[in-house]
């Protein structure tokens, strides 16, 4: 059964020029090593249909979700992973470059991610909850030299559309620094 709150503010369709449209406003920050003799690509994350677009996936139950409503993301979801993940690997000023695909970088690895979760859980206690696969694959060779999981789940202080995309914010961004921590040491 959804709950009251959450049904309020949950909806499966709306009109697009009345949503208020969000960005992920945290870049990761992250402590690793210095690898500057290694050049990264970060191509677009896969995702599942459900996750792969503006909206704002709100799980009521473990087998159903729905959106966020009057709300979604300022580009497809994982666009905005990707530009997050590379801003962030930048920002470490710990490798001898960052890309995304098409940039002409001569990489020695792609970090190939996943989106598994990316969403508000609405039961109860409601919470934030970001989980990526994340693979490390040698672009000269093509074997994996390491691989794993991050996950996060952040509670959410409120009921409004601003404190859900704030917890999904907060969890992203612990995530977000795991990866560029994990990718760095594995470098």
């Amino acid at each position: 059964m959804v709950l009251p709150v959450a049904a309020a503010l949950l909806s499966g369709c709306g009109s697009k020029a009345n949503n208020d449209t969000f960005d992920l406003s945290l870049t990761p920050r992250a402590d690793g090593p210095t690898v500057k003799n290694r050049q990264i690509l970060v191509p677009e994350p896969t995702a599942l249909k459900s996750l792969d677009s503006e909206q704002v996936v709100v799980r009521v139950s473990p087998s159903e979700i729905q959106y966020l409503s009057n709300s979604q993301w300022g580009d497809r979801l994982p666009r905005m992973v990707q530009s997050k993940l590379v801003q962030a690997f930048e920002n470490t000023g710990k490798l001898g470059g960052v890309g995304k695909p098409g940039q002409g970088l001569a990489i020695d690895y792609q970090v190939v991610a996943d989106i598994r979760a990316f969403e508000i859980d609405a039961r109860s206690p409601k919470s934030a909850r970001v989980e990526i696969s994340v693979k490390i694959l040698n672009d000269r060779n093509g074997s994996v030299k390491a691989q794993n999981v991050f996950k996060a789940q952040v509670p959410v202080s409120g009921d409004d559309n601003a404190k859900f995309i704030a917890a999904i914010n907060n969890a992203f961004a612990q995530v977000g620094a795991q990866i560029v921590d994990w990718t760095l040491r594995s470098l």
